[in-house]
Parts: structure tokens; sequence; C-alpha cells
């Protein structure tokens, strides 16, 4: 097999595997707020695509670099994305029970939560450093931009999903959300223990 052609598949599955958590995050946002604005709209499947991208070459350096430090913070890995998305998700369920997600208006993410949720879908994506770390810093640069577009578009169509299944769901949307977060958390957790 033509080795460039093989580096692209492989780096196309990197992304797409490693975008499904984030694509998660999307639908649950696209649920909670099916009637945000069109800046927003770009601004999450932007925010997942960055840090997509910027994980697995922060992981390469870390490898070429200091690769024992990193061993010991990847064990914190699963931990740090459970207390996360727990934190996000248990807030969406709360204002959800509460009432105080009015379907009908325009809900804004804080810029906060958006790079909270950011940091853990992609943290996992500092382990794919180790995967690569044979790749000079061209073809890393390269594999974590096909990563990150992967992401971007897996995203939007997450958003998209959510967005119009959130405007059937009146009322329900931000809990059903902050399960959907929580769930995920969890699921990170395990996969990352197991």
């Amino acid at each position: 097999m033509n080795p460039v052609f093989s580096f692209i598949i492989n780096s196309i599955l990197l992304g797409v595997g490693l975008s499904m958590d984030a694509f998660s995050v999307s639908l649950a946002n696209g649920l909670g707020a099916p009637k945000m604005s069109q800046r927003m709209r770009l601004s999450i499947p932007l925010t997942f695509a960055a840090f997509q991208f910027l994980m697995p070459m922060i992981g390469w350096i870390l490898v070429r670099s200091v690769a024992e430090n990193f061993v010991l913070f990847q064990q914190a890995i699963p931990w740090i994305a459970l207390a996360l998305l727990l934190f996000i998700g248990a807030k969406m369920l709360i204002e959800g029970l509460r009432g105080g997600g009015n379907d009908e208006k325009t809900i804004i993410l804080k810029p906060a939560s958006l790079l909270l949720q950011g940091i853990a879908t992609s943290i996992d994506a500092l382990s794919v450093g180790f995967t690569i770390a044979e790749y000079n810093a061209g073809m890393a640069l390269s594999a974590s931009l096909i990563i990150g577009g992967i992401t971007f578009v897996i995203c939007f169509i997450g958003l998209f999903i959510g967005s119009r299944i959130g405007t059937r769901l009146a009322g329900k949307a931000s809990i059903l959300g902050g399960v959907i977060l929580i769930a995920i958390g969890i699921e990170i957790f395990v996969k990352g223990i197991i």
C-alpha cells in the first residue's frame, strides 16, 4: 500500500475515533440549545476541532521530550475527563430540572463551559502523541490537522442533529443533554481505567 495513502487513511480513522466523544457532546449541546445563534453553531465545532488538533501535537511534543512524565499524567486523564463532564452535565441537568432552560429563547453556551467541554472530550487525544511519536514534525502536524478537520465536520453534524431533535423535546432537552454528558464522562472514565 502507498505510504502516503496509508498515512491519510490512518489519520482519518484516528480523527473519526477521537471525535466520537466530541460528537456526543455536540449532540447534547444541540439538544440543550436548539435555537442557538449561528456564531455559536460555528464556535462549538471549531473549539472541539482546535482541541482535537492541539492535543495530539502536545502529546507528540511530550513524547519526543519528556515521555516519562507524560506516562504519569496519562493515568489521570480518565479522572480529569470524568470530573469535567460530570460538572458540566450536572449543571445542565439541574438547570433542566429547575426549569431554567427555556427552549424558546436563544441559549448561549458560556466560553468557559465550551472550553471545559473541549478539554474533556480531547484530553484522551494526548495519548495519540504516543502513536505518532515516530512521525517527523510535518507528518505529526498533518495528522493533527486531519484529525481536527474530521472533528469539525463530525461535531457540526452532531450539533445539527441535536438541535433538530431538541426542538421536538421542548423543556426536556437540557435534562437529556446533561444525562448524555454525564454518561460520556463515565464511559471515558471506565474505558480509561480498564
